[in-house]
């Protein structure tokens, strides 16, 4: 049977991101959660974010949806076929190709989600993601 994205277990995502980047001593983060649809799911924007936080946390979820891809994977795609990616972009509203942007995955592998992380370098904003998606008990694909 096909797991969904809840509320709750995008809000536990979302909560482990922001602990994750608490340890580490990142900067403040935008963090949002997208069903498969791409539809807003939560979304939390810590205190002293600057202001495009959430468009940008938002842009690096729906390239991941969008691709079935990690950001990481779509920055990577950029380099590598700029043309077909330009052409996307045209058609797919709200990309940004660098990391933070990660696939929820299922231990069976089942896309359930993608997690959107903007406020400190791309680098540490997947690896926010990604941890944030372990410690709720999924797997993570950055791409």
């Amino acid at each position: 049977m096909p797991f969904t994205l809840t509320l709750t277990t995008a809000q536990t995502i979302i909560a482990k991101t922001l602990e994750h980047a608490k340890t580490a001593n990142f900067k403040a983060l935008g963090v949002v959660v997208l069903d498969t649809r791409g539809t807003v799911v939560a979304a939390a924007i810590q205190d002293g974010s600057s202001l495009a936080r959430f468009e940008v946390a938002k842009a690096k979820a729906n390239g991941a949806i969008s691709f079935n891809m990690g950001s990481r994977g779509i920055e990577k795609l950029a380099k590598d076929r700029p043309h077909f990616l330009a052409g996307a972009l045209g058609v797919i509203d709200g990309i940004i190709p660098v990391p933070g942007g990660v696939l929820i995955k299922t231990a069976e592998g089942q896309i359930i989600g993608a997690v959107g992380v903007s406020g400190d370098t791309s680098d540490n904003d997947e690896a926010a993601a990604l941890a944030g998606i372990q410690l709720a008990g999924f797997v993570g694909d950055g791409g």
